[in-house]
């Protein structure tokens, strides 16, 4: 009779019904989820958890334990390792020629170079050009498409044997 007064189906309160006495089923998994949870301080995820109820004989499987993790709001929390570029002393460090002294007396004493990188076009270049320290003057330079050893070594050949490559020129200011 209330039913017909509340007009809901009868179908509809034994399924409510049946539901507010269902048990749940993975009640002590989720306890022990819990406490492995906490025992590592929040560390562990579902995969490392699943192994540690497979241990303790408990027969779930991971996506059911990633399942209740979710339920339970408990999330692995990884701790994030910082960026450390600094790998100690790589290589052979040159000697120290210049001193920090980086004026010359006359032309041609010093030169000097380094390697840039330039993005263009979504494309890496890399300019290698050689300073004169006298006068700072452009002596030469050159381009290419890897960092390589080779474009800085045989750049002071060239321009020293006078052989002047396509991609390399003299300048002055």
């Amino acid at each position: 009779m209330l039913l017909d007064i509340a007009q809901l189906p009868r179908a509809t309160f034994y399924y409510h019904l049946k539901q507010m006495k269902k048990t749940d089923k993975y009640a002590s998994v989720k306890e022990e989820i819990t406490a492995i949870y906490h025992e590592n301080k929040g560390r562990y995820g579902y995969r490392r958890i699943t192994a540690v109820l497979h241990s303790r004989g408990f027969s779930v499987n991971h996506k059911t334990v990633q399942r209740l993790m979710k339920e339970l709001g408990l999330v692995c929390r990884v701790r994030i390792k910082k960026y450390r570029s600094y790998k100690g002393e790589v290589g052979k460090i040159a000697p120290n020629l210049l001193k920090r002294n980086f004026h010359a007396k006359k032309p041609n004493q010093k030169w000097v170079t380094d390697v840039t990188e330039f993005s263009l076009f979504g494309e890496k270049l890399y300019l290698s050009p050689i300073l004169d320290l006298h006068s700072g003057d452009l002596v030469s330079f050159t381009i290419s498409d890897h960092p390589v050893l080779s474009m800085v070594t045989t750049m002071p050949e060239k321009q020293l044997s006078g052989q002047c490559c396509d991609r390399e020129f003299l300048w002055s200011a």
